[in-house]
């Protein structure tokens, strides 16, 4: 068996055009503003996929860099400023932050009316209780995902590599209200290759090159890669992909899966909010 590839590519170019056509049609004046501290090297890439979609619908972006030296006070003042600026529409904290940091309390500080990230607790809570007009983008393009390939995922035994909050977290909760059946693995798992073989679909979002080899899946199983690292230069993800794709019915490659469709979700937020107002 040899795994078809889920083009995430070809897919966010879909919904970029849709979402240019819209912005177009009811000339929408948006900005997406994203903050960076210090250079890691993924979070950079990402960046440029963000300005990249920007581009292409016609919205405005702005990259604020702050140094990894600055001081907490100093950043959660710079952050007040640039989200109390009406022009910006969007407001994303490109993690990882920097440790010294505590990552929860930035994200708080941007208000949930330009969260497209869906990562402040008000968000997050919005989000849990089903009263979010937007979803995470993660979870938002791996629905685009089962949408586009007419893959069901109602009843079907769907494992998540990863439980953290901006994959696993908010995956397991809309795949149960998608009627799925879920398992979570993390890093307390014992023998995580027992529950990975059962798997209908495995979703990973760790972040750990090649955590998922080929011995530890069954024929036939759906496989998003969502982590994402940086190997010897190179962008690479969990799964590793020359095994398990010889296994698989479908499988995300990395670069190119669901990358480009998670920055897609990301504009498609943006769009969405100003719909609501």
């Amino acid at each position: 068996m040899k795994a078809k590839i889920f083009d995430g590519k070809k897919l966010a170019e879909k919904v970029l055009e849709n979402l240019r056509k819209e912005i177009k049609n009811r000339r929408l004046k948006l900005k997406l503003t994203v903050i960076l501290v210090g250079d890691n090297p993924v979070s950079k890439v990402y960046i440029n996929q963000k300005k990249m979609a920007c581009e292409k619908v016609g919205i405005r972006f702005e990259l604020f860099k702050f140094p990894s030296k600055i001081s907490s006070q100093k950043f959660k003042k710079e952050i007040k400023k640039i989200v109390k600026n009406p022009a910006n529409s969007g407001v994303i904290i490109q993690l990882p932050l920097p440790k010294k940091f505590n990552a929860q309390e930035i994200l708080n500080l941007i208000p949930p009316e330009k969260d497209i990230d869906v990562l402040s607790e008000k968000s997050l809570g919005k989000f849990y209780t089903g009263g979010s007009k937007i979803i995470p983008p993660v979870v938002c393009g791996i629905s685009h995902f089962f949408k586009e390939y007419k893959i069901p995922i109602k009843g079907k035994n769907v494992v998540l590599v990863g439980a953290g909050r901006l994959v696993g977290q908010p995956l397991a909760l809309w795949l149960l209200r998608e009627k799925a059946m879920v398992s979570v693995i993390n890093e307390f798992t014992k023998k995580p290759s027992f529950i990975t073989k059962k798997a209908d679909i495995i979703i990973s979002g760790v972040g750990k090159p090649n955590l998922i080899k080929g011995n530890m899946v069954k024929n036939g199983v759906i496989v998003i890669d969502a982590g994402t690292s940086v190997k010897n230069g190179k962008l690479v993800g969990d799964v590793d992909f020359k095994s398990v794709s010889q296994k698989a019915s479908y499988i995300t490659p990395v670069s190119g899966g669901v990358g480009p469709v998670t920055v897609a979700c990301l504009i498609e937020n943006l769009v969405n909010f100003k719909k609501k107002k």
